[in-house]
C-alpha cells in the first residue's frame, strides 16, 4: 500500500509539480524587502515588486461547474483522511477516559460553587 502512494505514481501529483521548481533563488538585499515569517525566529526577505505581480498574474482557467467542484471538494476530503494518523483502540480508548474524567472534575468543580453561590444567595437575601 505504501508503494503505491509514492510520489510522481498518482496523476494528481503529476499536476501539483508543473509549476514548481526546487531551485531556490536567493534575493538580494534592498531596502523595499519585506520579512517573510515562517512560524518561528528564521525570516527570508521577499521584494514587494515581486509579490504584488505574483498576485495579479493568475492564470486563465476555465470556470468549474457546480457538480465539479463538489466532486473535487470529496476527492480533496478524502485525500485529506488519508494523511490523518488514527489511534489505535487503546490509544481511543484512553484518550476516552481521560475527557470523560476531566468533564466529571470540572461538573463537580461547577455544581459545588453553584450550590455554595446559591446558598450565599439565599442567606443574603432571605427566604
Amino acid at each position: 500500500m505504501a508503494e503505491s502512494n509514492r510520489r510522481g505514481d498518482d496523476a494528481a501529483d503529476d499536476r501539483l509539480d508543473d509549476g514548481v521548481t526546487d531551485d531556490v533563488v536567493e534575493d538580494e538585499v534592498d531596502d523595499e524587502d519585506e520579512p517573510v515569517g515562517r512560524g518561528g525566529t528564521a525570516t527570508r526577505s521577499r521584494k514587494r515588486a515581486e509579490s504584488a505581480d505574483s498576485r495579479k498574474a493568475k492564470p486563465e482557467t476555465e470556470r468549474v461547474g457546480i457538480f465539479g467542484r463538489i466532486a473535487r471538494f470529496f476527492r480533496e476530503v478524502v485525500a485529506e483522511l488519508r494523511k490523518v494518523i488514527w489511534p489505535t483502540r487503546k490509544e481511543l480508548l484512553t484518550y476516552t477516559a481521560v475527557v470523560v474524567t476531566f468533564v466529571a472534575v470540572v461538573l463537580t468543580i461547577v455544581a459545588v460553587l453553584d450550590f455554595a453561590f446559591a446558598k450565599g444567595v439565599l442567606w443574603v437575601f432571605g427566604d
